[in-house]
């Protein structure tokens, strides 16, 4: 835990609405939580969850233990009573737990909890999780559970990563850290997941990665309700979903929106993402972060509206990096590590009018056992021991390539890029298609220093564009920020990036 988010600004203080955006200025805000967006439209089906969840069973199942609203603790004391693979039904009304904090239902093994239509569990700003324990293959479903305190980077349900857990069509809302954590072969479907005060889902597990995770079918808004970024400059520990060493995940569905911080964020040594059929909206940062991490499937996504907010702070302040809505931050496709894939392919998705497109980018400085890494502690998936990278093994192969996270192998093609200015509110820095890196400089024994990396993201590491429509007045950076391009540079020599796209600058979205 403890990642930082490396060039982001900070989280403004507000969501941005249409409502109060104008074409040239910064909008007001608020530090109400967001209301829903328009129905989603577009190649993902999805339902508004959050507006009319599904109800559970109006009478206890057979064998079922029925727990009663009115008995204080009556959840967590016939969860202790009962056997493994019992069945629960909450009866219509607000459950409650004892008022200790560390008051928690820790199910045992195959258990299942049916909350009939009306059935919630409140914590009442007391109790700090609400399902805890290493129990696998607990089943949650039609429940809605609110009012956890869990701390920072802690959640909810399933506190403590226990495998093979399912959530459905429950509704996570107003606690504090995570709605959620997800352990291997959680199946998280077709929940509302909604003003959390970090995150929907912490999909982390300490000691070992995450493997097989299902997240299908949710809309997750509004999370980040208490503004860590702000709270924490850099900390980078907000979003809808935050996913840290997870091997093995189909994202698809979902409708993510109007998150404060980006949509989804996979952050160090994720690998083998499938990333589809989502509609991804109005989230004040980035739609997709994909960072240190390798081998992912992104297509058929409907990408709108993101990145508006700390797009237009790292503007107004200054700002020349190429702040983006699908931003992908040392990671790339690696044929050594297992997955469905060996590169990182985006391809079927419709980019409208958010703050900018997608940018690679390879930080010169980032790398295995550097100071500058601020996934500290971390290494790469190709490099068991980080003692190693240091010189001077680091200066010669292997370890000079294995000891960096690499953003290499990414193929962009098949995508509709549209941008309407007029409707983003802005006139420069926003509308920018990026593949970069910094001049390396630190620490003093780097054998990264220069141009090197910057030369390879651009030019040697297999980063491709091709086949995609533009329409809007589209502008690209190669290289490094200082090396701007219209559309005949960046198809043209060295760069020779878009071949087969079509580019039509006077049409906006």
């Amino acid at each position: 835990m403890g990642i930082k988010r490396r060039h982001r600004g900070a989280l403004a203080a507000a969501l941005l609405t249409l409502a109060l955006l104008t074409a040239t200025g910064c909008p007001s805000g608020s530090d109400a939580p967001p209301e829903p967006t328009a129905t989603p439209t577009g190649s993902a089906a999805v339902a508004r969850v959050c507006a009319g969840p599904s109800a559970g069973p109006a009478q206890a199942p057979a064998g079922a233990v029925t727990v009663d609203p009115a008995v204080v603790g009556d959840l967590a004391a016939k969860t202790r009573s009962s056997p493994p693979h019992t069945t629960f039904w909450l009866q219509p009304g607000t459950h409650t737990l004892d008022s200790d904090r560390y008051a928690q239902v820790v199910p045992k093994e195959g258990d299942s909890y049916l909350g009939a239509s009306g059935a919630v569990l409140d914590g009442r700003k007391t109790n700090e999780y609400a399902f805890s324990g290493a129990a696998a293959d607990v089943t949650i479903r039609y429940l809605t559970v609110r009012g956890f305190v869990a701390p920072q980077n802690e959640g909810v349900v399933n506190h403590d990563s226990a495998d093979g857990w399912v959530i459905e069509h429950a509704t996570i809302q107003d606690n504090s850290g995570a709605g959620l954590m997800a352990g291997a072969r959680q199946r998280v479907r077709a929940n509302c997941l909604r003003g959390n005060g970090q995150y929907g889902i912490n999909a982390y597990k300490s000691g070992a990665p995450v493997s097989d995770l299902l997240v299908e079918g949710n809309e997750i808004t509004g999370n980040d309700t208490d503004q860590w970024e702000r709270r924490q400059p850099g900390c980078g520990c907000t979003g809808g979903v935050k996913f840290w060493a997870v091997n093995g995940a189909d994202v698809r569905g979902n409708w993510v929106h109007d998150n404060r911080g980006p949509g989804l964020w996979a952050d160090t040594n994720n690998n083998d993402f499938r990333i589809e059929d989502n509609v991804l909206e109005a989230n004040d940062g980035a739609a997709l972060i994909y960072e240190t991490s390798y081998n992912a499937v992104i297509r058929d996504n409907t990408i709108r509206r993101n990145d508006w907010v700390e797009g237009r702070n790292a503007a107004d302040r200054g700002d020349d990096f190429p702040y983006a809505t699908v931003y992908l931050s040392e990671s790339g496709g690696e044929p050594r590590i297992p997955a469905r894939t060996d590169r990182i392919e985006i391809y079927r998705n419709v980019l409208e009018d958010n703050w900018s497109g997608i940018t690679l980018w390879e930080n010169a400085d980032r790398f295995c056992n550097s100071p500058a890494n601020t996934s500290t502690g971390d290494c790469t998936l190709l490099v068991k021991k980080t003692d190693s990278c240091s010189q001077p093994t680091i200066a010669t192969p292997p370890l000079y390539a294995d000891c960096r996270w690499k953003t290499q192998r990414v193929d962009i093609h098949d995508n509709r890029f549209e941008l309407d200015p007029s409707v983003v509110g802005c006139t420069v820095k926003c509308g920018r298609m990026a593949v970069l890196a910094n001049y390396g400089t630190y620490p003093d024994w780097s054998p990264y220093k220069g141009e090197p990396v910057a030369e390879a993201i651009t030019g040697k590491q297999q980063n491709r564009w091709h086949d995609n429509t533009y329409l809007g007045p589209w502008s690209f950076v190669a290289h490094d920020p200082s090396r701007a391009l219209d559309f005949g540079q960046w198809q043209g020599r060295p760069y020779q990036q878009d071949a087969g796209s079509t580019f039509r600058p006077r049409t906006g979205g």
